[in-house]
């Protein structure tokens, strides 16, 4: 009942048609025994994602996304209560048809911390910013080398510096101005990044890194108001990742901190790590979902329009 999606194109025009999914959706939730239950899709996020009742999540995968349905089972399954904020247990994963894959999960309490941002108190939002410090902290510290056969990219350094080698060329796709444009090369060139520390199994790969989220912003963290504001879940893992750890703190510092140094500094604090501004920049431009001229229209503006100042405005912590 699904058509098969191989292409992105092909994802954007059938993924947000409901009309098309519906009875696909439905025919899987009753031959996953939840035939009773109403599927009800969650009205954000790049994939098809419903909640089956009160217990239950489904989140579907088109053909041209297979290979991240099988890592979300995948790292659920391994992270299973190894941190501080609950992550979902994996009910059933596999394949449907058409290339179509799915994870049937539980269905956390809470709800999209973005949302809720503007309704919590000043004081609630340091408490939760410690918590997703700690939570990160422990996400990094959970060996990833059972992933290594469903997680990329393999080789850091080489993902980095086919990463640089385009950078320009993806900022200029999404329109960055050219004085922005014309500061990338040199910028890149004068930041030393850090690679993951080589154990000796990983040294053939490049060396080894951490579990990395990749998109720890607040869209990805439920909250329960009712619980005192705390943290009751973390989400969508399906762009995770093994790498440098600083690579997880971009996302933080756009999506979590918000260019607030004040609650920059205590995530970091929790983490116990700090890092250069500079540094996280670059990583930004070399990040997959990399789009600086959204974030530009989101996050406050630079007393200077130059990286330098952008690198500190954003993520520094002073």
């Amino acid at each position: 009942m699904l058509p098969r999606v191989d292409t992105d194109d092909e994802g954007d025009a059938i993924v947000p048609d409901e009309q098309t999914l519906r009875p696909g959706v439905a025919a899987l939730c009753a031959r996953l025994g939840l035939r009773d239950a109403t599927p009800s899709r969650f009205p954000t996020g790049s994939l098809p994602v419903y909640a089956v009742g009160d217990r239950y999540v489904l989140k579907l995968f088109p053909a041209a996304s297979a290979a991240d349905a099988r890592a979300e089972a995948r790292v659920l399954a391994h992270l299973q209560g190894r941190l501080p904020v609950p992550t979902p247990y994996v009910h059933d994963a596999g394949e449907y048809e058409n290339g179509w894959r799915y994870v049937l999960m539980s269905r956390l309490r809470g709800g999209d911390l973005a949302v809720a941002w503007p309704r919590v108190p000043r004081a609630e939002r340091d408490r939760i910013a410690t918590e997703a410090g700690e939570a990160l902290a422990a996400l990094h510290a959970v060996d990833p080398a059972p992933l290594a056969d469903v997680l990329g990219p393999g080789d850091w350094p080489a993902f980095l510096a086919a990463q640089r080698a385009s950078a320009v060329d993806r900022q200029r796709a999404h329109a960055l101005p050219a004085p922005w444009l014309e500061q990338i090369p040199a910028f890149l060139d004068s930041v030393a990044l850090p690679v993951p520390v080589p154990v000796p199994e990983a040294e053939a790969g490049g060396g080894a890194g951490v579990l990395l989220h990749t998109e720890f912003m607040r869209q990805h963290l439920l909250i329960d108001a009712s619980d005192d504001w705390r943290l009751t879940g973390l989400v969508d893992f399906e762009p995770a990742m093994i790498g440098h750890r600083a690579y997880d703190f971009v996302a933080v510092g756009l999506f979590v901190s918000r260019g607030d140094p004040r609650l920059l500094a205590r995530v970091l604090r929790a983490y116990g790590e700090t890092f250069d501004p500079r540094e996280l920049l670059a990583l930004t431009l070399l990040h997959v979902y990399s789009d600086l001229p959204w974030y530009l229209r989101e996050l406050p503006a630079p007393r200077r329009p130059t990286l330098d100042a952008l690198a500190e405005r954003w993520f520094g912590t002073h």
